[in-house]
């Protein structure tokens, strides 16, 4: 994938957010045992704070951090339009478990989870040599529709994975959330587990990513537009079902060695059943270079 993609998602935020942000302290702690509707409400300068055993749904308005310890919610967990879910702090054991399902609406952002290997924690203290880490579980299903960007690390998710529209549009623009680290808006699953199917269509944004993931049954990519001529990346995954690609930009199964789109390092898939559209073939990794003779 793009370094700078990684680079400005993890250097630039922590820098700013975290060094801005938590340096006065959380504001407000929506995470007590309670009936009803949890609302965690925040501004990117005063973010609220999820913690505790929650035995409601959690709709969240703003920003919502989850930084001060595990969070656990028996309901749904509902990040409205516009708003932001952060997860991706490891100290104080700080992770989100969610029983129900994760719903990201219309313009809004979800950073969940962490690990060391391939998205450091925003407040590890050392982020060229990283060792903290959150995992984030979800029950039932991950879905969004028209969010602006999904970016998941160390998961599991027990049924599906659908990502529908959005994603700020065809360009490698700072928007939104995503301004205040400096990043292109992108989507990324990466290093977990998927019960049923992932799911992901007609996204259209700079760069998006699966990588290492272990499927349960199928993954489709439909008609996902994508700014970065290193997109999508579909790299090392066990998948038990179908690969299907069909109307994307351009898929990957394999990552630059370097700076420039090539040379590539193949990092193919394994796929239970049928390798279908764009994902039949390995993909080029010489410019002007043919797909295969190798399975994506």
């Amino acid at each position: 994938m793009r370094g700078y993609l990684r680079s400005l998602s993890v250097l630039v935020f922590t820098g700013a957010v975290i060094g801005g942000v938590l340096a006065a302290g959380p504001v407000t702690a929506a995470g007590a045992a309670v009936t009803g509707t949890t609302t965690c409400s925040g501004s990117p300068t005063a973010p609220g704070v999820l913690t505790g055993n929650v035995t409601s749904n959690v709709v969240v308005k703003g920003v919502c951090f989850v930084n001060s310890g595990p969070a656990v919610v028996s309901g749904d967990v509902t990040v409205s339009p516009g708003s932001a879910l952060v997860s991706a702090f490891g100290m104080h054991n700080s992770r989100l478990t969610v029983r129900g399902n994760v719903l990201v609406r219309a313009g809004a952002v979800a950073l969940l989870g962490c690990i060391p290997s391939s998205f450091a924690c925003l407040d590890d203290p050392n982020q060229s040599q990283p060792t903290l880490s959150s995992h984030f579980t979800v029950g039932l299903d991950l879905r969004s529709n028209l969010a602006l960007g999904v970016i998941v690390h160390n998961f599991s998710v027990a049924g599906d994975v659908i990502q529908t529209g959005g994603g700020g549009g065809r360009n490698c623009n700072p928007q939104g959330f995503f301004t205040a680290f400096g990043s292109p808006v992108f989507s990324t699953y990466e290093d977990g587990s998927v019960g049923g199917d992932v799911r992901i269509s007609s996204v259209q944004s700079c760069w998006m990513g699966l990588a290492r993931l272990k499927v349960g049954n199928t993954v489709v990519m439909y008609f996902n537009k994508l700014a970065d001529p290193d997109a999508i990346e579909i790299l090392a995954n066990h998948i038990a079902g179908n690969l299907i690609c069909r109307g994307n930009s351009r898929t990957w199964d394999s990552s630059e060695a370097g700076p420039h789109l090539f040379p590539r390092v193949p990092e193919p898939n394994t796929v239970g059943r049928n390798r279908k559209g764009q994902c039949v073939l390995s993909s080029p990794t010489t410019p002007g270079g043919q797909p295969g003779p190798g399975p994506f």
